[in-house]
């Protein structure tokens, strides 16, 4: 699966730190995801990762020696702002990023563990729309809620999607999700580990777009 292990995230060490120059390496690649996935409707997903990454890197990039993890980040962060953090720089960037990737892990998981609508085997609508429920949702307003209802519908074939992932490559089924659940591995939990630095942190914002 050339999209994901070309790109794996790089196991975390023991006391659960992330890497920030690796994590950006990392994340860097997953964009492309979402031109799998067809519908111009998850460009919109596509564009908030990717906007959300350069936030972070900028910030990164301004003090490589004081920013070594994503936790170093977020804690100088509120100490700097007390007053307007989390809602501010990479700590908000980051909290948008990990939903992103959440939308990822529960989409690709979700089709790891063979869920899938049984009168439409080559659909991956039930996965998407798992993944959509479980990650993006709650954060979205009515409107793009609507928009997104109307991508669910589009999304592709199960048979395109993992050729997608594969580069175009023909490649069986029960491979493609042997190679996803490869990948899941150490992607899993980095999210899982920002998740818990934001819920720690008390940094978690519950606002609508």
């Amino acid at each position: 699966m050339s999209l994901l292990l070309d790109n794996q995230f790089k196991e975390l060490t023991p006391d659960k730190s992330i890497d920030t120059k690796l994590f950006l390496e990392a994340v860097s690649h997953l964009p492309s995801f979402f031109d799998c996935l067809g519908s111009t409707v998850f460009s919109v997903i596509k564009s908030d990762i990717n906007g959300n990454i350069t936030k972070i890197r900028g910030v990164y990039l301004k003090d490589p020696a004081k920013y070594v993890t994503l936790q170093d980040i977020v804690e100088s962060e509120r100490e700097e702002h007390s007053a307007e953090w989390p809602k501010v720089g990479a700590t908000l960037a980051l909290m948008w990023l990990k939903r992103g990737l959440r939308f990822i892990q529960v989409l690709l998981q979700s089709l790891a563990d063979g869920e899938r609508d049984e009168n439409n085997l080559n659909l991956i609508k039930v996965n998407v729309t798992k993944a959509y429920e479980q990650a993006l949702k709650r954060y979205h307003g009515w409107i793009v809620q609507k928009i997104f209802k109307a991508a669910l519908f589009a999304a592709p074939y199960k048979s395109d999607f993992l050729k997608a992932l594969s580069k175009g490559e023909e490649v069986k089924e029960e491979e493609c999700l042997a190679n996803v659940r490869q990948f899941l591995v150490n992607y899993t939990a980095t999210v899982d580990t920002i998740y818990e630095m934001y819920t720690n942190l008390n940094a978690e914002l519950d606002y609508t777009v």
